[in-house]
């Protein structure tokens, strides 16, 4: 079976705000997005809005034992349950599957701090490391570190307990969580699924990280295609999900499809001078893409692959309009396909664009190239 797949709700949360018309806007809007340039200086990052939890997450006590990038994902998944009419129909969340792409949780960072330094003067460093894990990492702070607990307070807060599974990796992950969500529909294995994921950028441990590989941008805000070298991406909170259900399912409840998703396609090659422009080319080809009026580039601005993809889409779509991702939400590593994938359905669902193409090149490894267009 190859039945179409189409999105019938949207719930979306970034720096630019929450809820489709806020990041229509925003795309249209252009300039900076809302940045953080002080309070981890020298690294900006693009803070997640002020938002009114009760609104999608009504009990206090789950809130309080959610870190901050589960309770944007379980927020932006309650408003895309309430987009596509769902939220209040027990039967259909009880059936209704469920993917999601996130990284780990947050550190102690107490804990962490007392290593590192007690670390400095030890006699035997292995050790003395080996011990401190051991005694005082509690057990608990590793379950609250697993990416799929996003998926288990999504069903705890919102009652979707059909079948979930969580992919972890960067951006590859955002992509092959759509693969796969939308293979399972188009296939005729399910009716109906929740896809998406989300990030906190707001997080001195993943900026250490980024900044030891030589990822993050430093100081003010530039626009992403502009970063030159050695460039660098400047990280975002932001949270994505999409409804995907095949075209007669949304027909037969009579829900409004936003946007047909055509293909999601993926590849990750050897990064090799070249390998990103050759792989872009091979899977606009798969996808199936012709003249999209609108390009959502996740490129993150880590030289020199971004400005290999600005030149491919240049010659893949000479007459396309084409936007990166992270000058509208900053980069939310496994969120890149998931958002890029809503802004093409919204797109798509306001009129403005028939063909959307959305690539997501990661910064390390992992390409990807999706296709929506009208339902």
């Amino acid at each position: 079976m190859n039945r179409s797949v189409v999105v019938t709700g949207l719930g979306l949360v970034s720096c630019a705000g929450e809820g489709v018309d806020a990041h229509l806007a925003a795309l249209d809007a252009g300039g900076a997005p809302r940045t953080d340039t002080e309070t981890f200086a020298p690294y900006p990052v693009h803070p997640a809005p002020a938002i009114a939890w009760d609104g999608q997450i009504p009990k206090r006590s789950d809130q309080r034992q959610m870190e901050a990038w589960q309770r944007l994902g379980v927020y932006a998944a309650g408003l895309a349950l309430d987009a596509a009419g769902v939220k209040d129909d027990a039967a259909f969340k009880q059936a209704l599957h469920l993917v999601v792409a996130a990284g780990g949780g947050e550190r102690d960072y107490a804990a962490d701090g007392a290593i590192l330094t007690g670390l400095r003067e030890a006699e035997d460093p292995g050790a003395y490391l080996n011990e401190r894990l051991q005694n005082d990492l509690r057990p608990t702070l590793f379950l609250a570190q697993l990416s799929n607990l996003l998926a288990g307070n999504i069903a705890i807060v919102h009652g979707v307990t059909g079948a979930s599974r969580t992919f972890m990796g960067e951006e590859a992950a955002g992509v092959d969580a759509l693969r796969i969500a939308q293979a399972r529909v188009a296939s005729g294995q399910i009716d109906a699924i929740l896809v998406g994921g989300s990030y906190s950028a707001e997080r001195p441990d993943v900026l250490v990280i980024h900044e030891m590989g030589g990822f993050l941008a430093r100081d003010a805000y530039r626009p992403v295609f502009e970063r030159g070298a050695p460039g660098g991406f400047i990280l975002g909170s932001c949270a994505a999900f999409l409804m995907l259900e095949s075209e007669a399912h949304a027909a037969a409840r009579g829900a409004r499809a936003l946007a047909r998703l055509d293909a999601v396609t993926s590849d990750r090659t050897r990064r090799a001078p070249g390998s990103v422009a050759a792989s872009l080319e091979a899977l606009w080809r798969q996808a199936g893409l012709s003249g999209p009026e609108h390009v959502l580039s996740g490129a993150t601005g880590v030289a020199p692959i971004t400005a290999e993809e600005r030149d491919a889409l240049a010659r893949l779509a000479p007459a396309a309009r084409l936007q990166a991702l992270g000058d509208v939400i900053g980069h939310g590593l496994e969120v890149a396909a998931p958002f890029g994938a809503a802004l093409a359905a919204a797109l798509v669902a306001a009129g403005r664009a028939r063909e959307v193409a959305v690539t997501a090149v990661g910064h390390r490894r992992g390409e990807g190239v999706l296709r929506l267009g009208p339902a």
